[in-house]
């Protein structure tokens, strides 16, 4: 009888997509996979560090599937498994602890699953890690839209973060390595390719190679398919970019584009590379070459001297932007970053409150955002579900589509006219 695995993945996208490659492992392995209901002879769970309750989240989960199985075998891996080893190795019921560098080759490090009294560590110091490995994850369950990672790791010095610590420098494959497995995923039929990594942007920085040139070449490949970046710093965007994706149909219309404060002050003492005026000038350049485009924006609230009078300035910068939609985290401390050493912390409730305001403003921007777009001709990839008599997909822009459920338009491109009613928001031309 084969053994069951279950993933529980927490953080990221790019997380994401490498839980389904430890998948691949494990069914390659004979493992069959497991809903969350079931009990499991193992459990992954990819860890993420970008907050202290992403972490404490990891802890409830292995108490959680130990409640479901006592004697199964429990594996921690990912980013928080990466930058404190030792606690989690100390957490009753973990057996295994992998290491950025080892999650991709488990079974070189376990070859029984049972339960042992003291947990094992596998983990390579952050700054030997070397290897890159490919990983692609589909977010629906049919063959629709794939995560595709092309980088990992980063060299800012972004003074909240803890991924340079927790997955070393950025590195990337050379392009025919990635044209290679990029053309595996078409051959699965997937019709839409998320290159996604921790910063997209830097893809060949170390090899000589570039983000735009992967690009031209990813494009001459034959098939019917679209390419969207998943996100991509300011500075990273550059003009070719982004007038390659003008006038390139392969390429959906659509930038996500890390902000995190709309006060240059913050943005100097996070040490993030670009300032308010920069990040403006960006945004009204993708929007003169490119009217229709969306334009996602990640922003953090509550970051140590974010005055009352620094949130309302951000706040009112981000109002002014033409932008889509928003993704708003709340600072968390981190420990070991130099933002934990700052003064000005901004209390918790405060920071909550900021965070309201700016899902607020988010929503107040995807109904304008969804309102220029009403009455026009748009191209929609409808997924392989249904859900409540509606099939759904995202437009090139990336507004989610809804339609009354027809097989025949499943995992396909289809120009619709959107007409921003729900849950029917589109009608198929």
């Amino acid at each position: 009888m084969k053994k069951k695995v279950h993933f529980h993945t927490l953080g990221c996208k790019l997380n994401y997509s490498e839980t389904s490659s430890i998948g691949k492992q494990f069914i390659s392995n004979g493992f069959n996979i497991s809903d969350e209901n079931e009990p499991a002879d193992v459990y992954v769970i990819n860890s993420c560090s970008v907050t202290e309750s992403a972490e404490r989240e990891c802890r409830q989960i292995v108490r959680r599937f130990l409640r479901i199985n006592p004697e199964a075998f429990i594996i921690v891996t990912g980013c928080y498994a990466q930058l404190r080893p030792r606690e989690i190795s100390e957490i009753d019921g973990v057996d295994a602890v992998i290491g950025s560098n080892e999650k991709s080759r488990i079974f070189n490090f376990i070859d029984s699953f049972k339960k042992n009294e003291h947990s094992c560590t596998f983990h390579t110091a952050t700054e030997d890690i070397k290897d890159f490995s490919f990983a692609s994850s589909s977010e629906a369950d049919g063959r629709t839209r794939a995560f595709f990672k092309i980088q990992d790791g980063c060299n800012y010095p972004c003074t909240y973060c803890t991924i340079p610590r927790a997955r070393g420098k950025s590195r990337s494959p050379k392009s025919p390595l990635v044209l290679e497995n990029f053309k595996k995923l078409l051959e699965e039929g997937y019709k839409e390719i998320i290159l996604t990594g921790v910063n997209v942007g830097e893809y060949g920085k170390d090899n000589g190679e570039n983000l735009y040139g992967l690009l031209r070449e990813m494009v001459e490949i034959e098939g019917d398919f679209r390419i969207r970046i998943s996100s991509i710093e300011p500075n990273l965007l550059t003009d070719e970019i982004i007038n390659f994706v003008k006038n390139e149909e392969k390429m959906c219309r659509h930038f996500h584009i890390p902000l995190q404060s709309g006060s240059s002050e913050i943005l100097r003492v996070m040490k993030r590379r670009y300032n308010v005026q920069l990040y403006e000038n960006l945004v009204n350049k993708i929007l003169k070459e490119i009217p229709d485009a969306g334009i996602g924006v990640d922003v953090i609230t509550g970051f140590p001297g974010e005055t009352e009078m620094l949130f309302s300035e951000s706040y009112n910068f981000i109002k002014s932007l033409p932008v889509s939609y928003l993704h708003v985290f709340t600072y968390s401390e981190r420990p070991d970053t130099p933002a934990i050493n700052l003064d000005g912390s901004v209390e918790i409730p405060e920071r909550k409150k900021r965070n309201k305001i700016l899902r607020a403003l988010s929503e107040e921007k995807h109904g304008l955002f969804c309102q220029k777009m009403k009455g026009k001709e748009l191209e929609v990839l409808f997924e392989n579900d249904e859900n409540n008599g509606y099939i759904k997909g995202f437009t090139s822009n990336y507004i989610r589509i809804f339609y009354k459920f027809n097989i025949s338009l499943c995992n396909k491109f289809s120009k619709i006219k959107f007409t921003n009613e729900y849950p029917e928001n589109c009608s198929v031309i």
